[in-house]
């Protein structure tokens, strides 16, 4: 039997450029930077089979990101306040977030106005309840296995990027009704 053998990347073009990264948005929600990567990448296997060039490929793309960003297509802003919501949904901190989104290639100030109305105590408090709801730790965990626990549900909380007050509220609460108390008190 013959081994299999890898097929080669297509020799990309400005129009095959433009039809991989609309089919790439209609799947997935990306920054600009992240779209670029894509792209870029797709370039650089073109260039190694087919001796792209790879300057004209870059050139092509950025071409592509200006007319999608002209269009409205791609929007940094949308693509952070969608995201920040999202994550936030899932119970991930405001330092977590941020991460995510600088990894994206987000740029700081578009981060910190996506952040900024979800940076308030409450909103922090909430998440982190949320993410200790998902992992079942503090006082989602059974009365009996609290005490043996705290500690790794404290650093489960600080790991995701929580302050230690914030963690140490949701895991000291007496119980999933005297946390919704308090999140409400702060809010």
């Amino acid at each position: 039997m013959a081994a299999t053998q890898r097929r080669l990347p297509r020799k990309v073009t400005e129009a095959s450029l433009d039809r991989s990264a609309l089919a790439y948005l209609e799947r997935f929600a990306a920054s600009a930077e992240s779209l670029r990567r894509v792209l870029l990448r797709k370039v650089e296997h073109s260039a190694r089979a087919h001796d792209t060039d790879r300057a004209d490929g870059a050139a092509w793309i950025e071409a592509l990101i200006e007319r999608y960003r002209r269009s409205g297509l791609l929007d940094d802003r949308v693509y952070a306040e969608a995201r920040t919501a999202s994550l936030r949904r899932q119970g991930r901190s405001a330092r977590s977030i941020a991460e995510r989104l600088a990894r994206k290639g987000v740029g700081r100030e578009v981060i910190d106005e996506a952040l900024a109305p979800t940076r308030t105590p409450a909103e922090e408090l909430g998440a982190a309840a949320r993410l200790a709801h998902r992992r079942r730790l503090g006082p989602f965990r059974p009365e009996a296995e609290r005490g043996e626990h705290r500690e790794r549900d404290l650093a489960v909380l600080g790991r995701a990027g929580f302050s230690f007050d914030i963690a140490r509220k949701v895991i000291l609460a007496e119980s999933t009704d005297a946390l919704d108390a308090l999140i409400a008190e702060v809010g």
